[in-house]
This record gives structure tokens, C-alpha cells and sequence, in this order.
């Protein structure tokens, strides 16, 4: 009954705003154009398509929030009224009035406002689809923004994904490619991701990981959070200062360079995608900002910290060699990896996948991002992928979604920009650094703990285990090789103390050649 209920608002509220005439009059054939007269009904639309939209998906609720949050970032697959329309989801949802939203941050801290701030601001100053921003001053001087949760957004969320579930059991039950897919999966990816956000002690605690990550790269700033005012609900964080990254005028005019601006962007990304695995998964304009203080001048300021996305080691591994893969214009090993992860069938034909890869990939290279047209490579893939089973990664989801991001920034920044040149030496050193003497030292390092431990006991479990009662009569000349060790006890333990002591050695002067050479 609930998915009929929330079913029936999201009809109307479409057919109010017209989006279901807004989505066939962008079709074509003569039939098409007939069914959008037919579904007009006599409803007249004199607001402009792209704010009717905006209204339609901020009724709707968090989720449609961020779907239009998603296409705002890309002009090139949405006509440029809309998502210019679209960007105002980004920061401008209407926000909670200011008293009710002064109830809640109380509520959050447990105490006054006045208890903990010598001055707030009513107003807010950006007011997104799951909380919004308030400006404010600690008794201390210290400058901070006061991110509270909007009321009543764990009930809608809860509707919307059990929709989404059920519809998703519905696509698997009824069509074989809909289970190449993975909805269901998808979906609970989605899901977790979602009541993530619902928690900002746990977005507090993604900012201070993201923070101490990115503490050794000077291209980007993440806020402090102040801990002792943090709650589910309430974060208190170090008040950023920065031009939104989509204001190119306002950055132009100030004196960026939108190049470097653009690789630095590719640098972030791939950083905290490869070297670390941990990456904020929610880049549009609005969360991301461009520093004009003189001593922090160009460097970005990520904001909202929600939604990150993890990768494990195999996953990474994968992802680069596929990456590295696609740089050197290697499409069989890309065939190849796409086999051996479990993406395709096993019983794929190499050759036919490598043929596909390569008439996907081959026209876009060397070539900007300006001339390379998304939606259509979008579609190339989605037919290749359908032809060789490819399955759909759930983990990999929000890696998806933010490369949709970070492209779509790179195409605002510098159309010329060149991504795949671009982020080809990063992923070639980092692959460096994960095979050869290098990586063997880094993992000697992180082992020695282990190593430390065990080293000493070794005499005695070897000892323990030439001891041990046999399983079986086959073993019977162990039993003579145990009573020869026991006779020769003493020369056996010199001999394993001496190599323990070499090994010993080998370890700690490697490791002394590491911090030396670093």
C-alpha cells in the first residue's frame, strides 16, 4: 500500500509540472510528437521546462534531488537551460525556516546556541537535498559552519528505496538483461550510501579520514571538524572560504589557471581512488570550491563529505591495470582482465572482446573533451556490455557516478583538457610503487610487527612440530629424523638462531635503505 501511495505522488506531481510532456517533446518520430499533444491534455506550461523540472524533482525528495544533481553537472548530455537550472539542487533547495532550524541545531547540541557560539546566523548559507549550512562564530573567535540534518528525511528516503527495491525485484524477475545488471545490488548500495548521509557523525568522521589523506597533496583543503560539538544530527566544522568551481567567470576574472586547476582536479581524484581507496563520491560544483585567499590561492575546498566510496586492493589492482590498459591502447589485456576479474563470461572469445573494446575506445583518444561526445560512448558501451554479458559492479557504482563528475568539471574548467594524457604517468607511477623493491620494502615495513613477534618463537614451534605424534605409520622415518634432531639439539638451535639473526638483519637493513632513500 505505501509503494501505491508514493507511487500515485510521484505520477502527480509529474503530470502537475509536465515532465511527462517535457520528456516526449524531446523525441522526434511523428508519433511521438502526437502522443506529447494527446498527453498535454489542455495544460498549459508558461514556466520555462527547466524550472519545472527543478521544482518537480525538489517535491519529490532527496533522492530526485540528487539525480538532478548528477545531470546538472553535465551540459553536454541535458540541454544547457536545464541544467544550469538543475545547478540551483546543488546549494539552493528551499531551506528549513529559520526557527525550526535553530530548534533543530539546539536540539543536536544539547545546549543553547548562545552556549556555544558567540554569533550565528540565522540565514543559511547553502541548503542542499539532505541538510543545510549555517554560518557561525565560536566564544574563542574561531570562524565555523554548522551543518544540520532537515527534519523528517529518514521517512521519505525509506519510501523511495523500498520503491526502488521492489521495482528493482520487478527488472530482475522479468527480463534476463535486467539480471545482468544487478539492480537489486545496486539498489543496496544506493541504500547503504543513503543512510550514511542520514548520519553526519559518520560524514564528520569521512572528512577527518579525507583530511589526514590528503594532508602530504597541497592542491586541495578539507575542513576540521570540531569534535566535542558533533552529533548525528549537528557538525561544527572550520569555516571554509572559496569561489564554487562553476562560477568560471568570477574564478577567471580572479586570475586561476583553469589548466592547472583542470590536471589538479585529475591529481585529487586519482590519488584518493588508487593511492588510497577512499574518495569523495560526491563532487558536484556545489561541494566543490576554488580558494582565492593569497596564501592558499588555486588550491581546491571539498565540502560535504556523505558520500565517499572505498575500494578494496583487488578492486584497485583491476581498476589500474584496466586503466593503464586503456592508456597504452593494450585492448586485448584489457579483454584479458575483464575475464580474469569475473566481469564477462569465461567462455568469452578474447579476440571479439578486444575487437569491441577497440572500435569504443579508439576514436577518442588524442583527442579534448570538448570533441568527445559522452553520450554516445555511453551508449557504445552500454550495447558492448549487453553483448558479452558484462555484469554491473556494485562497488564500483559511486566510482562511476563520480568519474561522471570529475569529467563533467573537467569539461567546465578546460574543454581542451586531454584526460586520458593527463592521467596517464599518474597511474603508470602508481603501478610502480605497487610492484618491484619498492613495494617490497613498504610491505616488509608493514609486516615487521608481525615479524618481530613470530621470529622468537620459531625455534620453539619448529621443535614443538618435529615432536608432534605422527597421524599415520607412513610418517615412521619422521620419528627417527625427530630422535637425530633431539641428539643434535644444541647444533640444530645455533644453526636456526644464526639464520634468524641473518633474516633479522636482511629485514631491518632494508628497511633502513627505504627511510634512507625517502
Amino acid at each position: 500500500m505505501r509503494h501505491i501511495t508514493r507511487s500515485a505522488r510521484i505520477g502527480y506531481v509529474l503530470l502537475r509540472y509536465g515532465i511527462d510532456q517535457l520528456a516526449l517533446s524531446g523525441l522526434s518520430h511523428r508519433g511521438v510528437r502526437l502522443a506529447s499533444w494527446l498527453v498535454r491534455g489542455g495544460r498549459q506550461f508558461d514556466t520555462p521546462r527547466g524550472e519545472r523540472l527543478r521544482r518537480a524533482l525538489e517535491e519529490l525528495g532527496p533522492i530526485f534531488v540528487k539525480f538532478g544533481q548528477v545531470l546538472s553537472t553535465r551540459p553536454d548530455l541535458v540541454p544547457p537551460d536545464i541544467a544550469s537550472e538543475l545547478a540551483l539542487l546543488q546549494d539552493r533547495v528551499p531551506p528549513v525556516p529559520s526557527a525550526q532550524a535553530r530548534e533543530l541545531i539546539e536540539a543536536g547540541l544539547g545546549q543553547p546556541i548562545e552556549a556555544v557560539f558567540s554569533q550565528f546566523e540565522a540565514e543559511p548559507v547553502a541548503s542542499a537535498s539532505i541538510a543545510q549550512v549555517h554560518f557561525a562564530v565560536l566564544h574563542d573567535g574561531r570562524e565555523v559552519a554548522v551543518k544540520v540534518l532537515r527534519p523528517g528525511m529518514q521517512a521519505v528516503i525509506e519510501d523511495d528505496l523500498a520503491l526502488l527495491h521492489t521495482l528493482a525485484r520487478w527488472v530482475e524477475r522479468f527480463s534476463a538483461d535486467g539480471r545482468r545488471l544487478r539492480p537489486r545490488e545496486v539498489v543496496a548500495e544506493f541504500d547503504t550510501y543513503l543512510h550514511d548521509e542520514l548520519d553526519l557523525l559518520r560524514e564528520a568522521a569521512n572528512a577527518a579520514q579525507l583530511r589526514r589523506n590528503m594532508a602530504d597533496l597541497p592542491l586541495i583543503m578539507v575542513p576540521e571538524m570540531h569534535w566535542p560539538w558533533c552529533s548525528r544530527t549537528v557538525i561544527v566544522m572550520q569555516r571554509m572560504t572559496g569561489v564554487p568551481i562553476n562560477q568560471v567567470e568570477r574564478l577567471r576574472t580572479a586570475g586561476v589557471d583553469f589548466k592547472t586547476l583542470a590536471r589538479d582536479g585529475v591529481t585529487i581524484f586519482f590519488t584518493q581512488v588508487f593511492r588510497d581507496g577512499f574518495f569523495h563520491a560526491d563532487m558536484h560544483p556545489g561541494n566543490i570550491q576554488v580558494s582565492l585567499a593569497p596564501e592558499t590561492f588555486g588550491r581546491y575546498v571539498a565540502l560535504d563529505f556523505g558520500i565517499v566510496g572505498t575500494l578494496s586492493e583487488t578492486d584497485k589492482d583491476y581498476l589500474a591495470q584496466n586503466f593503464i590498459a586503456f592508456f597504452r591502447r593494450d585492448y586485448r589485456r584489457v579483454a584479458e582482465l575483464h575475464v580474469e576479474s569475473g566481469w564477462v563470461p569465461p567462455s568469452t572469445r578474447i579476440e571479439s572482446l578486444e575487437a569491441a573494446i577497440r572500435a569504443v575506445c579508439e576514436p577518442h583518444f588524442d583527442r579534448p573533451l570538448k570533441d568527445i561526445s559522452l553520450g554516445q560512448v555511453l551508449m557504445r558501451l552500454f550495447q558492448t556490455s549487453r553483448r558479452f554479458n558484462v555484469e554491473i559492479q556494485p562497488q564500483l557504482v559511486l566510482l562511476q557516478k563520480t568519474l561522471l563528475n570529475v569529467e563533467g568539471l573537467g569539461r567546465t574548467l578546460d574543454p581542451e583538457l586531454d584526460l586520458w594524457s593527463t592521467a596517464k604517468p599518474f597511474l603508470e607511477r602508481w603501478m610502480q610503487q605497487q610492484v618491484g623493491w619498492r613495494a617490497l620494502v613498504r610491505h616488509l615495513r608493514d609486516e615487521a610487527p608481525h615479524y618481530a613477534r613470530l621470529l622468537p618463537e620459531l625455534p620453539r614451534l619448529v621443535h614443538q612440530r618435529l615432536l608432534a605424534p605422527p597421524e599415520s605409520e607412513a610418517i615412521a622415518p619422521l620419528r627417527a629424523r625427530v630422535r637425530t634432531l633431539e641428539r643434535a639439539q644444541q647444533r640444530t638451535q645455533g644453526f636456526i638462531l644464526s639464520a634468524l639473526w641473518l633474516l633479522t638483519g636482511f629485514v631491518l637493513g632494508a628497511l633502513l635503505i627505504h627511510w634512507f632513500v625517502q
